[in-house]
């Protein structure tokens, strides 16, 4: 149930019920069942749920699996078995989101539960709490509806609970999301085949497409985007004959140009997204951060050649860039990341914190066959719009290419593989949102809380000592 409220089928209902089933699944269960619970759920949810990365490496595939049926087996072994610990299940859920995305290889969050979540009434409350709020609020209301099958009091226990998070969905529906600033705005998608890695295309047939398509532009929109590694050099994108011709192309547009660039270094390379004013000068320059293990760069490198021949895929590492990402242009103050850091909270929070008035994600998802991939970074860039409260622009090779308003509403999406250009006028947005604001620090430390609650009245479940069925003892018994 779980994996099915994943895009792209996104049935969002199916995470609380799959969260019910669970929690009545471990109920009053040793801990050595509740970790085998834990791992078979982390199985099937895993197990089709990563399976993608099988078109990159099939070694990564099997190590990252067991990391990660590990760590959902481990979420469920420290929910308490006794005295009601049914109800810290959304928190042992909501810690495991947390840890995902940061270990292993520094977060692995595909899937992540909160995706499915984002056409839900749950969604909304990402401006408020971010994804984590986003897992804990339907499994939250899963656990209240078993409620009553777990507990004497659980219809009481059930109401509470759900009134509490019709409480917060109605605070964060009152978020503001409008602005009065606005901009006109053009994604840019090639097109093209998929299901071809990067080292096995054509850079130039890439490159051509997005000229080609660029072309379908009327008008002098505020800002273009391209999408990520589009452009293939072997130096500095500034002193090639590419540069010239990108530089060319903002003045003749008269417009922002923001290309996805890779340039070779030695025996490495850079993933970067470089930005061209109206005058056709460079303005501004990003260096993806956080790369993509066994896609950008290959951890232990020295043992995977020798398990695997799918290291051919990925013959050289990018080398980190550093830093949030802004890039200060004549179209304004524009945040971005760079593909799979859409996934990453921290990223596009970092890019917002420092000034980005809206958030550009070029990416490339290119090498995938399906539209799992595509689907979910669209579903983590609408989470994203919402956690900010900015207009979001996701431009992709051959899909999705989107533009989202920062309600999460996607306002034009392109087709896989077929070229094409969106365009829209987008609100500009300063204002932070509560999220922007505190992170992840208040829902981890509800998180933390309800866990140490759990795990207390458990221990004192287990020490109470054990009551006579005779006389005094026997009425307090019954009573």
């Amino acid at each position: 149930m779980m994996l099915v409220s994943m895009p792209p089928i996104g049935l969002w209902m199916l995470l609380p019920a799959g969260v019910a089933l669970l929690a009545m699944a471990i109920h009053g269960c040793g801990w050595r069942r509740r970790l085998l619970v834990g791992a078979a759920a982390g199985a099937t949810f895993f197990g089709p749920g990563l399976f993608w990365l099988t078109s990159f490496n099939a070694f990564g595939y099997v190590a990252v699996l067991a990391v990660e049926v590990g760590l959902f087996a481990a979420a469920m072994a420290i929910v308490p078995g006794r005295r009601g610990g049914w109800w810290a299940v959304p928190a042992a859920l909501v810690l495991l989101e947390a840890v995902r995305t940061r270990f292993p290889l520094g977060g692995f969050p595909l899937p992540g539960l909160a995706l499915g979540q984002i056409d839900g009434p749950f969604g909304v409350a990402a401006g408020l709490g971010g994804s984590l709020l986003v897992v804990a609020l339907p499994a939250a209301a899963g656990v209240a509806v078993v409620a009553p099958l777990l507990t004497r009091r659980g219809v009481l226990t059930g109401a509470s609970i759900l009134l509490v998070i019709a409480v917060v969905v109605g605070i964060a529906t009152l978020l503001p999301t409008r602005s009065p600033q606005s901009l006109d705005v053009a994604v840019v998608q090639g097109g093209g085949p998929r299901g071809i890695p990067a080292v096995r295309s054509d850079p130039r047939k890439v490159t051509e497409r997005h000229f080609a398509a660029t072309q379908q532009i009327d008008g002098s929109p505020d800002l273009v985007l391209w999408p990520e590694g589009v452009v293939d050099v072997d130096e500095s994108v500034t002193k090639s004959g590419q540069g010239a011709r990108l530089s060319a192309l903002a003045r003749k547009l008269d417009t922002t140009l923001v290309v996805g660039v890779v340039e070779q270094d030695g025996d490495r390379f850079r993933n970067a997204a470089v930005a061209w004013d109206p005058d056709g000068s460079v303005s501004g320059r990003y260096e993806k951060v956080h790369r993509v293990p066994f896609g950008e760069y290959l951890p232990m490198r020295p043992l995977v050649e020798r398990l695997t021949d799918d290291a051919s895929l990925v013959p050289r590492d990018a080398i980190p860039g550093r830093g949030p990402g802004r890039l200060d242009t004549t179209a304004g103050e524009l945040g971005i990341v760079i593909s799979y850091e859409v996934f990453f909270s921290d990223r596009t929070r970092a890019a917002a914190t420092v000034g980005g008035h809206i958030l550009l994600v070029p990416t490339n998802a290119a090498s995938y066959t399906s539209e799992e991939v595509p689907a979910m970074e669209v579903a983590a860039a609408r989470l994203r719009a919402r956690e900010l409260g900015q207009t979001v622009l996701q431009a992709a090779p051959t899909g999705y290419s989107a533009i989202i308003l920062p309600d999460g509403t996607v306002v034009g999406r392109s087709e896989l593989e077929r070229p094409g250009v969106l365009t829209a006028r987008v609100p500009l947005r300063d204002e932070r949102t509560p999220y922007t604001r505190t992170g992840d620090l208040p829902i981890l430390s509800a998180t933390l809380l309800t866990l140490l609650l759990a795990a207390f009245g458990n221990r004192r479940s287990r020490d109470a000592p054990p009551v006579s069925s005779k006389g005094d003892a026997g009425v307090l018994s019954r009573n």
